[in-house]
């Protein structure tokens, strides 16, 4: 899948990565995906937006020391009204943690708790329409949350984001659901119990599209990324899971030219 346009309501619009090491990080991803990095002025507390090929990939603020949280990658859902957003996250049982920002003329973002405490994030476009390359080298590929409260957590963002809903599995081994818009499927959710490390908090991973998983494993451990789970084939593509140089996991999934 080369260029979007426009997300899909409820679909992932955005992404971001929150590092310690601004500057480290612009290296890393750009060896291993080709990004080129612009950092915004000092009125946008220089926020750094990735692009690859001229095509806006993601984006990227500072981590302050004392922040009490990791470096990571955040996954933003695209809505239409974020004081609607807001009041429906409420109803359902997450709650506002950074309360709706307008940024210029670039849209408007908010971040939440959802009703299980995991953080997401909303974006209301403006002239900034998200990612705009999906599903191909570098570019992301899917968006996954995986949840040790799968019920929960699927009741209420099918209800704050009005998912249609696909069933992959309903068994103790394996239970997945996707959303689906137009016969697209956008995001996933895994029911995580019964293998999330006690201390592991539940998370919406992000996939970056890699057209030789084998290959970018090597390159980011050459390039000081670490490898949190070996490369393996599934059912869905061969995938891997590493870290960044300051410990930002992230998922890779092998696409191909012809996939989209």
């Amino acid at each position: 899948m080369p260029a979007r346009d426009r997300a899909p309501l409820g679909a992932p619009i955005w992404i971001d990565l929150s590092s310690a090491d601004t500057a480290k990080a612009i290296d890393f991803y750009g060896t291993l995906f080709g990004w080129e990095a612009f950092v915004g002025p000092p009125e946008y507390g220089g926020y750094v937006t990735f692009s690859k090929d001229g095509a806006r990939i993601a984006g990227m603020m500072q981590n302050p020391a004392g922040s009490g949280f990791p470096d990571g990658w955040g996954t933003f859902f695209a809505v239409s009204d974020t004081g609607a957003t807001v009041a429906a996250v409420e109803d359902n049982g997450g709650r506002v943690i950074v309360e709706p920002m307008t940024v210029d003329v670039q849209g408007t973002m908010a971040v939440f708790l959802d009703s299980t405490g995991t953080m997401f994030s909303t974006w209301q476009p403006g002239d900034n329409s998200g990612f705009q390359l999906a599903r191909e080298h570098g570019a992301p590929a899917w968006h996954e949350l995986i949840t040790r409260d799968y019920a929960t957590a699927l009741g209420f963002y099918t209800t704050v984001f009005g998912w249609e809903v696909a069933v992959q599995g309903d068994t103790d081994d394996f239970r997945y659901s996707m959303n689906v818009v137009d016969g697209h499927e956008e995001s996933g959710m895994m029911d995580g119990s019964r293998f999330l490390p006690e201390g592991v908090p539940a998370s919406w991973a992000v996939y970056f599209g890699s057209d030789d998983v084998d290959a970018t494993v090597a390159l980011a451990v050459e390039h000081g990324g670490s490898v949190v789970d070996e490369a393996e084939d599934t059912p869905y593509g061969r995938l891997a899971t590493l870290a960044d140089p300051t410990g930002a996991t992230f998922k890779l999934l092998g696409v191909r030219p012809d996939q989209g």
